[in-house]
This record gives C-alpha cells, sequence and structure tokens, in this order.
C-alpha cells in the first residue's frame, strides 16, 4: 500500500516548538482551509515531541455532541473494566498519570468521573482537569491540551454558552496558572471570530495559520513522486497546494484526468448550492437571528472571484460569506481580514459558473 509521507511544514513546527519552549501564556488557534494539513500537522509534531511534554489531545471530529455531557465524555479517557484493572486500579492522580501515553484522551477513573458529571457544572470537569494537570507538573513534565475540530461545540449549551465558560477555563490555565499549553484546532474561522468575541480574547490569544502549500513547496512535494514538468504544471492549476488534492492526483494514474474530475464534481456541488437557494430559498443564523439567504446576493458575491483570487472581508455582505463559509466554498482569515476560496478547485468552480 503506497503511503503518502508528511511534506514541509518546517516553519509551522518551529513557530509551535518555540512557543512550547516558553511558559504557557496564551491561547493558540491553529487555523486554515479545510483539509490544509492543520491535524497532520499536529500530529506529526506530537510525535517528534521528546517525553518532558504530555499531551492530551482529543479530536471531535467524530463525537456526537448534543449536551454537556457528550462534550465531557469526550474529553475523558476512561480505563476499561478488566480483572487486570480491578486488581490494580489506579485511584490517584498520582496513579493516572502513570499510564498516560504520549497522545491520549485525559484519564480518568469512575469515582472521578462521577465528580465530574455531579451538577453537570463545567466546573467540576475543569477543576479536574488542573489538579491533572498540576500533577503532570509536579512530576516533572509540561501538560499540553490540544482540541481538534472544537467549532463542533458551537451549538452546545450549559447555564449559558459552553464557549464562553470553556474559554475562560483556557485562560485559567494559560495567562493565569501558566500551567499548560492549550491548542485549538479549527477551519471554520467564522467560530474563531465568534469565540474571540463572546469569550472576550483580546490580549490572551495568538493565531497560527496553516494554509494550503505555495507554489514552491507543492512542486517539491510533486516532483518527490515522480511528476514531469507538465504533470506538475497541470497539478497545480487545478489543485493549487491543497494537500488533498495533491494527494488524489499523486494516488491516480491519469493524473491530468483525475484534476479535471475533480474539478467536476465541485462544479456540480457547488450548482446544486446555488440551485437549492435559487428554488427553495435558505436561511443562515447569525448570532441567535436567523436571515434570509439570497441567491442575487450570493451571485454578486461571487463574482467578485471573477477576476481576483482575495478580496477585502468588508467586500462582501455578512449574510452571503457565512452562507457561503458554511457550504465550504469560501474561506475567511479574521487575522488578515480577506476572503478567498477554500481551493483553487473551488476558485476554477466559481469562474466556471460565474461565465
Amino acid at each position: 500500500m503506497r503511503r503518502i509521507g508528511f511534506h514541509n511544514r518546517e516553519k509551522e513546527i518551529k513557530e509551535i516548538k518555540n512557543l512550547l519552549d516558553a511558559e504557557p501564556s496564551l491561547i493558540t488557534f491553529v487555523y486554515g482551509p479545510i483539509n490544509s494539513g492543520k491535524t497532520a500537522l499536529i500530529k506529526h509534531l506530537i510525535e517528534q515531541l521528546p517525553d518532558d511534554y504530555v499531551i492530551f489531545y482529543i479530536n471531535l471530529r467524530t463525537k456526537f455532541l448534543a449536551s454537556y455531557d457528550d462534550f465531557v465524555e469526550s474529553l475523558f479517557e476512561m480505563e476499561l473494566e478488566t480483572e487486570e484493572t480491578n486488581r490494580k486500579r489506579k485511584e490517584t492522580l498520582k496513579e493516572l498519570i502513570s499510564s498516560i501515553t504520549k497522545v491520549t484522551g485525559i484519564p480518568i477513573n469512575r469515582e472521578f468521573l462521577d465528580y465530574v458529571f455531579k451538577d453537570k457544572k463545567p466546573k467540576n470537569a475543569f477543576s479536574y482537569i488542573i489538579k491533572l494537570f498540576e500533577a503532570v507538573r509536579d512530576s516533572g513534565k509540561q501538560p499540553v491540551l490540544v482540541l481538534d475540530e472544537l467549532q463542533k461545540i458551537g451549538d452546545v449549551k450549559v447555564n449559558g454558552p459552553l464557549i464562553y465558560e470553556l474559554f475562560n477555563f483556557f485562560i485559567d490555565l494559560t495567562k493565569e496558572l501558566h500551567l499548560a499549553h492549550v491548542f485549538v484546532i479549527s477551519s471554520d474561522s467564522l467560530f474563531i471570530e465568534r469565540v474571540y468575541s463572546e469569550a472576550m480574547l483580546e490580549g490572551r490569544c495568538r493565531y497560527l495559520l496553516v494554509d494550503d502549500f505555495d507554489c514552491e513547496t507543492a512542486t517539491t512535494f510533486l516532483e518527490k513522486h515522480g511528476f514531469s514538468d507538465d504533470e506538475k504544471a497541470t497539478a497545480w492549476e487545478y489543485c493549487g497546494g491543497k494537500p488533498v488534492c495533491l494527494i488524489e492526483v499523486v494516488n491516480s494514474e491519469k493524473k491530468e484526468d483525475k484534476a479535471k474530475e475533480m474539478l467536476m464534481i465541485r462544479i456540480s456541488e457547488m450548482k446544486t448550492i446555488l440551485k437549492r437557494v435559487k428554488e427553495l430559498g435558505s436561511e443562515i443564523c447569525i448570532e441567535d437571528k436567523s436571515y434570509s439567504v439570497r441567491y442575487a446576493e450570493l451571485i454578486d458575491a461571487l463574482k467578485h472571484f471573477a477576476e481576483r483570487e482575495v478580496i477585502d472581508i468588508d467586500e462582501m455582505d455578512e449574510i452571503s460569506t457565512t452562507f457561503l463559509v458554511k457550504k465550504n466554498v469560501l474561506f475567511v482569515d479574521p487575522v488578515r481580514g480577506v476572503i478567498k476560496p477554500q481551493s483553487r478547485l473551488n476558485l476554477h468552480a466559481i469562474r466556471e459558473l460565474m461565465n
């Protein structure tokens, strides 16, 4: 079986390692377009880190989150009840820490879990995590908390939005206690903007962009897989530097046909999105209020990309922006204040449809 190896994220790896070498002080948002390689970067970095770091990596991508209980359960890693664990049950934090591997959920036993769910208050879970992280630090190691696809908590509420409670806890871990590094990974830049506003994160967070490869990096990647000059040009023209698209072309025998096929599929998907809005109408929720999505305004918004690849965030109305980002057509960079298609395939599809 062919395996595509990790490729060239030295700049981002160096930046994260520099953060890890310093005392925890700020929440770090790792953001970028969908399928740009954010999760692959973090997992690759985790494998490289020395044992001085204890990584608590939690990916919410496959978790069903409809309530506070769902979210809390997604954080913790319960010991399996076996005859062996019944004889050697880990009852103290020190004993739990001894079982931690490099990549894991947060270890917990039944007694601690009962406390965490008592009263269904986030502070119970957060209090336990702080005590666990303090025990990790006292053992001479540095705890690092990584939450991937965190936007999935957006609609979970408990005594008010869970977002506010959670990020205040992250502030305690970083800026107040200097106890643990906290990395939040998301491709949903609108979620990041919402968090920044609702959790009052000014001066309490930083941003690390993991974007698609630039042309030079993509070309080097393709050269490693034996692409001719013509094949490299075709792959860049259709896929740009989107890693997942480049891998699709690498794994195909007929590389140009595969690139054209991916574009045709994306055009068809976007046609369906626009057709449904035109014929059926649609709504989008912004700050707990519903707004009608209008076909004509979507078309006007997409026309911005007929001649340009990037536009200023103020050039597009908020309803169209939110709708097209939620449909993974566009990507908003909240730090640089710009909007662009999620991929080069999307850019070509938009231009085909506008023609």
